[in-house]
């Protein structure tokens, strides 16, 4: 199925980073489809679902740098957060390898946490989900309603 994860992420950004993308991190424009790739993969619910484990996730690792600890990488954080063990299909092993990417990308770029990319993919599913919402309860009301014009 085909979202408009893209554009709603690109929002986000210029939310973030302000309307001039010359001024946007080098790695934005490169993450953007890996992002979009989970989201076309398993639909904005769950692509949300992903995005924050995602989220924590990167903690973790964060978190392991930090404390000069044991550091199981964040593909085994993210396995473990977004429960990937649990169902592998060609849809989860397309968004699990696109996040994967999406991280090594973004930890590239100083200037910028790879959290806030996450962080923006989150807002961005938010506001596919709520559009989502919206429309189906527009279309449930005017089919009731044309039901009960039809009597």
């Amino acid at each position: 199925m085909t979202y408009d994860f893209g554009l709603h992420f690109t929002q986000e950004l210029g939310n973030r980073f302000g309307p001039d993308t010359d001024s946007w991190p080098t790695t934005a424009e490169r993450v953007t489809p890996f992002l979009a790739i989970v989201v076309d993969a398993l639909g904005v619910d769950d692509g949300l679902r992903w995005f924050e484990a995602a989220r924590q996730a990167h903690r973790r690792v964060t978190e392991t740098e930090r404390d000069r600890s044991y550091n199981f990488g964040f593909a085994r954080y993210l396995d473990t957060a977004a429960g990937v063990y649990e169902g592998v299909t060609l849809p989860v092993v397309a968004a699990f390898e696109a996040m994967k990417g999406a991280y090594e990308v973004a930890r590239r770029e100083d200037s910028v946490d790879v959290d806030v990319y996450f962080k923006c993919a989150v807002q961005a599913c938010s506001r596919l989900g709520d559009a989502a919402r919206r429309r189906r309860q527009q279309l449930e009301q005017g089919r009731v309603e044309r039901q009960a014009a039809a009597r």
